[in-house]
């Protein structure tokens, strides 16, 4: 039986880079967008078969590219150690509240980028998920003996990187190698060498891919970015002055990039003039160069992936999403550009085909959002409805975790 219904919008952005659509009729059957029309007076609708969303934006959910879903983004430096020390029991219900956080913010896509135990990965297994929400793992990360990764992964002590990975598969989208250091707080522009070399991360890419599992890099430095990038791995997390040359390879080879600029701000904002290894100079300086490189990756085409990486010092699950995405206008990306970052884009990172882009022939799950454009994405905070297959999922928002999904 095909079931068949109306919304009438004030605005669409349908998340593929298209122009702000004003004043459309979605046609929605089972689920699917039959056709985006413009308005019209004499409508031989009935009209209370029309849903009426005339005073509304709507656009496509959003995707985190780079989450830590252990960690709550506290700012006391005693909670953040034991949470970072504390194990799956504690851990569980931190990972469920974080999950209906980044619902509740109409992020329906997203991927963890590692803890050191697998929790999130474990969460997954035990089915414990949000069933709203498409998660993406990468479970333990890689990294070199002796170097920074220990938070977030195990190291391949003595082994090869590629023979430790075969050793311990696990059943997850995106492998996480870590091939540099932190950025510094306190010299503007430090490097650190990579942890491995091309080879080696040429070895696990190959590896993987036998696995059907991409490899995500966190690499910060014009070294470390080059060896990942040309090792063919699907995307560089972070990417703190890694430089104009790497941003021309990742164009040319079609690397996505997830800058989680809203960091470095939310470190100016939490960490006290005066704190220890802190100069707050060099953190606006940090966050101005990346703004600078995301600037110039929007003149070249990058795919850039909108992550936050959140769970960080001061970045809050969910909500984070609307202050990378001012950064991301602060750099010169249009609202458009800035929504496909925060949708389409993620979406074919994270292999997800169930949302992305409101087009013709694409399931009808959009973010519903009161007011114009010109209101984004401040708006995406207090977001009116989130509809998934063309049903209204209100009752379930505010019911977490309940079996009632749909009104």
């Amino acid at each position: 039986m095909t079931e068949t219904s109306f919304v009438r919008v004030g605005w669409l952005i349908d998340g593929a880079g298209g122009p702000v659509q004003e004043n459309v009729v979605l046609k929605i059957q089972n689920g699917y967008i039959e056709s985006v029309d413009p308005a019209y007076q004499d409508t031989t609708l009935n009209d209370r078969a029309v849903v009426d969303l005339s005073y509304c934006t709507i656009l496509p959910p959003l995707v985190d590219c780079h989450v830590h879903l252990f960690m709550s983004a506290a700012t006391d430096e005693q909670v953040r150690r034991k949470q970072l020390s504390a194990g799956y029991r504690e851990l569980k219900p931190v990972i469920r509240e974080h999950l209906h956080h980044l619902f509740s913010h109409g992020v329906l896509g997203v991927r963890d980028g590692g803890d050191r135990g697998g929790f999130v990965l474990r969460f997954r297994s035990e089915n414990e998920m949000h069933p709203l929400v498409n998660l993406a793992v990468s479970g333990r990360a890689w990294h070199r003996e002796k170097r920074y990764g220990a938070l977030i992964g195990r190291s391949n002590g003595a082994e090869r990187l590629a023979k430790a990975y075969l050793e311990n598969v696990e059943p997850v989208e995106f492998v996480k190698l870590v091939n540099s250091g932190l950025n510094s707080l306190m010299v503007f522009g430090k490097e650190t060498s990579s942890q491995f070399t091309a080879e080696e991360i040429t070895e696990l890419v190959a590896a993987a891919a036998a696995n059907n599992q991409k490899v995500m890099v966190h690499a910060n430095g014009r070294e470390p970015v080059r060896t990942a990038v040309e090792a063919g791995c699907c995307s560089i997390e972070h990417g703190f002055f890694m430089g104009k040359e790497n941003l021309r390879r990742m164009a040319d080879r079609n690397t996505f990039w997830c800058p989680t600029v809203f960091t470095m701000k939310a470190y100016g904002t939490n960490l006290a003039p005066g704190a220890q290894n802190v100069d707050h100079r060099v953190i606006a300086g940090n966050m101005e160069h990346q703004l600078e490189q995301l600037a110039y990756a929007r003149e070249l085409g990058v795919q850039v992936a909108m992550g936050t990486d959140a769970g960080s010092l001061g970045v809050l699950h969910g909500e984070s999403m609307v202050e990378e995405m001012k950064l991301f206008k602060k750099a010169g990306y249009s609202l458009v550009e800035i929504i496909r970052s925060a949708t389409s884009v993620g979406a074919s990172l994270l292999g997800i085909d169930s949302f992305g882009e409101l087009v013709k022939g694409k399931h009808a799950s959009f973010l519903v959002c009161r007011g114009t454009p010109a209101q984004l994405p401040r708006k995406l905070s207090y977001l009116e409805d989130i509809y998934i297959d063309g049903v209204s999922c209100e009752m379930y928002r505010k019911n977490p975790y309940k079996n009632v999904v749909a009104k």
